[in-house]
């Protein structure tokens, strides 16, 4: 990893791929397909990009019974561990409706009401994403969503990895569908006759599944368009070198857009740490990876002191942040900008990637200054509740009038009016 010295134009913001004028081509294609085809073009799509032929798109109860017979014990225990953490966590977050009186007789509030249905996409193929299915599907089962869709990509042979339907069936998802890609986000969106539509997507996906995310917005609401992952470490000069590579290893591993940053005082310290990334990426598994995102993205920047590293930290906004000082709950409240922060040397970022109970999907690229983590704020609309008194709208009404008619709208001035006529 390269060292560098602070100075006012350091970013890790990228310029990620926003998609090619082709692959926005292909997605617009699809979703129009889908949208004429229905079913159809999902069995045709999952054929032509997934080398599955699909009988059935929806999975079979059969399907989720021998899932089970294929995980093991020791995995069936951690998810569910996992699960009752997060499920904890995510039912603080819930709010109520409130209303509130005036002495003139005035009573405002606002209504908590949950959507109606949640489309939830979970990356397949090559890979199983288990958390991902966790840390969408509870705050959606929390916040009340009474219809959750799952759709997921299907291997060649036809079928969703195990852990992904035992997962899914411990969540009491049951409307599971093997079909991925932008036509999957096109069938959440419009409907085909077997997957009726949604009101919201979220979960992540390719670039082709982030394209059609945004196509759709309006029809239904999106999470967020995510890019690649990201961690900042702030550390001082007692922090453990190897604990530290770890790490910035642990997300370089993600791919080769991922961005890995040692924010320290200590020069002593960055150069230690710069060879015990070198000294554990020889052994990792995923290393031409994880070389390749550190040599784009990753960065030791050198401060000259805490203050200034914490300056740093706030102009970079990341995703996750470990603090790994002596003290960290002293530093934690003058940081402004960050998805998710993790205080101490055994609160590496894995730990809230799949089992603190905290939501590992956060806002990424510097999205941190004005976005939050998915939570359950984000399956629930809020509706406001006006009931105004007579004596309200006579103390009231010439204001309200007066102002309508500032802004030329006649006709709403005499709907005002017109209530106080004799009073």
């Amino acid at each position: 990893m390269k060292i560098v010295q602070y100075d006012a134009d350091i970013s890790i913001k990228r310029d990620l791929d926003s998609g090619t004028e082709e692959q926005g081509k292909v997605v617009t294609e699809i979703i129009g397909k889908v949208r004429q085809e229905g079913d159809a073009a999902l069995t045709y799509f999952t054929e032509k990009f997934d080398r599955a032929v699909l009988e059935d798109l929806k999975v079979q109860e059969e399907e989720v019974k021998q899932a089970y017979t294929e995980i093991d014990e020791e995995t069936l225990d951690a998810l569910r561990a996992a699960i009752e953490n997060i499920r904890d966590f995510h039912q603080r977050q819930t709010t109520q409706s409130w209303f509130t009186t005036k002495a003139d007789g005035t009573m405002l509030g606002q209504k908590i009401t949950p959507l109606d249905s949640a489309g939830l996409y979970v990356p397949g193929g090559k890979a199983a994403y288990p958390s991902s299915i966790m840390m969408n599907v509870i705050p959606a089962q929390v916040a009340g969503v009474e219809r959750i869709v799952m759709v997921s990509p299907p291997q060649p042979n036809g079928q969703l990895e195990p852990v992904v339907l035992v997962t899914a069936h411990e969540l009491g998802v049951e409307e599971i569908y093997k079909v991925g890609g932008a036509q999957a986000i096109a069938a959440l969106a419009y409907g085909t006759e077997t997957i009726p539509k949604v009101d919201k997507i979220t979960g992540p996906g390719n670039i082709f599944v982030a394209l059609a995310k945004r196509e759709v917005f309006g029809e239904v609401d999106i999470d967020m368009i995510a890019g690649p992952s990201e961690i900042v470490v702030l550390a001082d000069e007692q922090a453990n070198i190897a604990y530290i590579a770890a790490d910035l290893l642990s997300q370089a591993e993600h791919d080769e857009l991922a961005s890995s940053v040692l924010v320290t005082e200590s020069q002593v310290l960055a150069e230690a740490v710069a060879k015990e990334v070198q000294k554990q990426l020889e052994t990792l598994p995923r290393k031409e990876i994880a070389q390749a995102s550190l040599e784009q993205y990753g960065q030791i920047i050198v401060t000259t002191n805490l203050e200034e590293s914490i300056k740093v930290v706030n102009e970079l906004a990341p995703e996750h942040l470990e603090i790994l000082t002596k003290e960290p709950l002293n530093i934690v409240g003058k940081i402004r900008h960050a998805g998710a922060i993790f205080l101490g040397e055994y609160s590496s970022e894995p730990v809230g990637d799949y089992f603190a109970g905290t939501n590992h999907i956060l806002p990424t690229n510097g999205t941190a200054r004005f976005s939050s983590p998915l939570s359950v704020d984000d399956f629930t609309k809020k509706t406001s509740i006006i009931s105004y008194s007579e004596k309200a709208l006579v103390e009231n009404g010439s204001k309200i009038a007066t102002i309508a008619r500032l802004e030329g709208l006649e006709a709403h001035a005499r709907a005002i009016e017109i209530r106080l006529e004799e009073k």
